[in-house]
């Protein structure tokens, strides 16, 4: 099983594959940078080399990057609209320099205009951003959202209308958040819901674009669009809930990450534990 965690990359950035590697994952996501702020500096280049000497021998492949929280690559703000674009390629940039598989991101806020014009912004900026990193090899993976205030992505529609906008659309995928699409309204609580999320996707997307799994519980109830995440089968959608997603045939393969709330020394322990305990063999 490809298991793994969002892991901090505080003190130097390959610090995080060691913290993955006693965890026992052989995935992982991390953030490059500070999430809640625009970039005040660039990664040593001797930093990089030693991730990229540490990842070769750790197993942990594929690997994820998350795009900070400050992007927006919907957002009908100018400056932010602009600032976004360059952030986000200067991220796919950095990732490329450590070797990431992905990057993952969310899909951006419409702010007060509509989701139409959100969409067209949106698919604007992947092209541009797409155009100029070319030359990489990091995929852009765009996450599934809970729908909270103007945020775009709580229906695969949106997935849909995106991606039939990308010139190249090799470069895009999906990364399917559990906690998100109960959040939003998929009850994959139960086995009946769960088909109706996959079928959807299928038929608007394809099932093959998801190459990664946010594995979380959700701590609010079913289409509350409130984006609170719960501990392995301690929320909302449960063990067995989790248990029919893990197990899927057209989802056990690939990769899964935990975003779960790191709320004692051991939550990552025993999250991971619990994933274990409900994979069938």
């Amino acid at each position: 099983m490809l298991l793994g965690v969002h892991v901090s990359s505080e003190g130097k950035i390959y610090q995080a594959l060691d913290r993955a590697k006693l965890l026992g994952c052989n995935t992982m996501q991390i953030f490059s940078r500070n999430p809640q702020r625009w970039r005040d500096n660039y990664l040593d280049p001797k930093d990089i080399e030693e991730f990229n000497r540490r990842q070769k021998n750790s197993g942990i492949k594929p690997f994820f990057i998350h795009i900070p929280y400050l992007i927006n690559l919907a957002s009908p703000n100018p400056k932010l609209y602009a600032a976004s674009i360059e952030a986000y390629i200067e991220d796919i940039l950095e990732a490329h320099t450590l070797k990431a598989d992905y990057i993952v991101t969310h899909m951006g806020s419409h702010r007060e205009t509509t989701e139409e014009a959100g969409i067209k912004r949106l698919i604007d900026a992947l092209n541009t951003i797409i155009d100029k990193t070319k030359k990489t090899r990091v995929g852009i993976l765009l996450e599934n959202t809970a729908g909270s205030g103007s945020w775009l992505g709580y229906k695969f529609s949106h997935h849909k209308e995106i991606i039939a906008g990308i010139k190249h659309k090799e470069k895009i995928g999906l990364c399917l958040d559990t906690a998100h699409a109960y959040l939003a309204g998929y009850d994959i609580a139960t086995e009946k819901g769960l088909k109706i999320l996959l079928d959807e996707i299928e038929e608007l997307v394809g099932i093959g674009l998801i190459k990664l799994i946010h594995l979380n519980d959700a701590k609010n109830k079913l289409g509350s669009h409130h984006d609170r995440h719960d501990n392995i089968g301690q929320g909302k959608i449960g063990p067995q809930g989790l248990g029919r997603v893990i197990n899927h045939p057209r989802l056990r393969d690939l990769p899964f990450i935990l975003e779960t709330p790191k709320d004692s020394p051991q939550a990552d322990i025993i999250n991971l534990a619990t994933v274990r305990k409900l994979r069938r063999n």
